[in-house]
């Protein structure tokens, strides 16, 4: 996963969302049920009957200053990890994964004639999965090939590619940097070995370090390890060492997700099915190893960048696909069940690769459902994902909105500050540790009364 790579690919079947009714979170256990708050309105709420708005948004010139991102989705994996809630797939053939490549190549064609994409550059790049670097150095040159007669991506501020450690070669690693990637994201997700295997994970420890010798040697712009706290199996003295090994590599970013259970999950569904208790350790220890990993990381170079994520200070703090995303910009997800942003509208593609391929083969974009965002959502969505940076500035939202927000949503602010989670001098509100550690179970408090509670997906 990358910094943002659970609003890619394809959502979850999360649970409710509402504060208040967060599965385990007043209890302290990781109990089935949603955590991570990746876009809104709720993924739920968006309908097939309201496809046509997806349609009207590509079809028109848009605003100038709108940046436009672009996102590929690879959903193949060597093996699907037991916490694993995204599109993916382990079981097709070599014949399968090209015929997939070639459909994501005539989709991107379908839409180098949509007026989305006239005369507009893309700010930023993303090549998320699933696993990206699942494909071969031939097929992934093959495939940018392909995708250079329908769009470049020469001046692109970022390029990002999802890799799991032990699909790579030193080949594929130049390959990559050849094709124009400019920031490497490393699925590390643990060190040892006991975890990775009880986890699902397919890579093994030797990998990582093999591989990051290629990432180090190719000379990436920018370089992210990412590591779950809490995976099944970890203890005290194991998120010790995966902190030291991270300082060894010395990474650009570090990004640190906690381990939760969305409904679709291997370990979801023995919960669920067979009655067992959560093998996840709880919300409060998970909290205290991120605390931990935090304090390593500031006290080796790195600040805060976002909840999750870590970045060395001397480095450029900026993330292009995630704060464009987080802004507001346009991104157009291409792809089996990807997510895009267009003109104030949600879409998503059909979420079955037979499906998906069939729509590409009748000439269609293979979009399967929608929604159109009212001006309140539209704010809201940026409120929450910006809090995720754990500083916002309320000019920003007064200018863009033409909404105090301090004022608009008065309680959640008052209940934040007084629970110590917030504060704020003028326009500059900042989320304090306590508050940036656990922030998806507090971004909740923000949506409409008529998706409080609702199953997230």
């Amino acid at each position: 996963m990358a910094e943002t790579a659970h609003s890619d690919g394809a959502p979850a079947d999360k649970g409710a969302a509402s504060w208040e009714t967060l599965p385990g979170e007043r209890k302290g256990e990781t109990e089935v049920g949603s955590y991570f708050i990746s876009n809104y309105p709720p993924y739920s709420q968006w309908g097939t009957g309201e496809v046509s708005h997806a349609e009207e948004v590509i079809s028109k010139v848009p605003g100038k200053d709108t940046p436009l991102g672009l996102y590929l989705h690879i959903p193949f994996c060597r093996k699907r990890c037991k916490f694993c809630y995204f599109r993916v797939y382990t079981d097709k053939s070599a014949k399968e994964v090209e015929v997939y490549v070639d459909a994501l190549t005539r989709e991107m064609a379908l839409y180098k004639d949509q007026a989305v994409f006239s005369n507009r550059p893309l700010r930023f790049v993303y090549f998320g999965g699933g696993t990206p670097s699942y494909l071969g150095s031939r097929q992934l040159k093959s495939l940018v090939d392909r995708l250079e007669e329908s769009v470049t991506w020469a001046d692109a501020e970022e390029v990002t590619f999802e890799c799991e450690p032990g699909t790579l070669s030193e080949p594929k690693v130049a390959a990559l940097k050849d094709v124009g990637v400019t920031r490497l994201s490393l699925g590390v997700e643990n060190f040892n070995a006991d975890v990775l295997e009880e986890n699902g994970r397919a890579h093994r420890s030797d990998e990582i370090f093999r591989a990051y010798e290629w990432i180090q040697g190719a000379g990436f712009s920018q370089v992210n390890i990412d590591l779950i706290a809490g995976m099944v199996g970890e203890t005290d003295s194991n998120w010790k060492d995966c902190i030291e090994k991270t300082l060894e590599l010395s990474p650009d970013s570090v990004t640190i997700y906690q381990m939760e259970l969305p409904y679709n999950t291997v370990y979801s569904q023995s919960i669920l099915s067979d009655g067992q208790t959560s093998p996840v350790a709880d919300w409060e220890q998970k909290r205290a190893w991120v605390k931990y990993a935090f304090e390593q990381l500031e006290q080796n170079g790195y600040e805060v960048s976002s909840g999750y994520t870590m970045v060395k200070s001397s480095n450029n703090k900026n993330f292009s696909y995630r704060d464009s995303l987080w802004h507001g910009s346009d991104m157009v997800g291409t792809g089996v069940a990807s997510i895009s942003h267009v003109g104030g509208v949600h879409y998503q593609n059909l979420d079955r690769l037979e499906d998906y391929v069939e729509a590409i083969d009748q000439g269609r974009l293979p979009i399967n459902r929608a929604y159109p965002l009212k001006p309140k959502e539209l704010l809201i969505r940026e409120l929450i994902l910006q809090l995720k940076l754990g500083v916002i500035d309320a000019g920003y939202f007064r200018n863009k909105f033409g909404v105090e927000i301090l004022e608009e949503f008065s309680p959640a602010f008052k209940r934040w500050s007084e629970e110590g989670f917030m504060s704020w001098d003028g326009d500059r509100i900042e989320v304090s540790r306590e508050g940036i550690i656990r922030i998806d179970g507090l971004l909740p408090e923000f949506f409409l009364p008529e998706h409080q509670g609702k199953r997230y997906t």
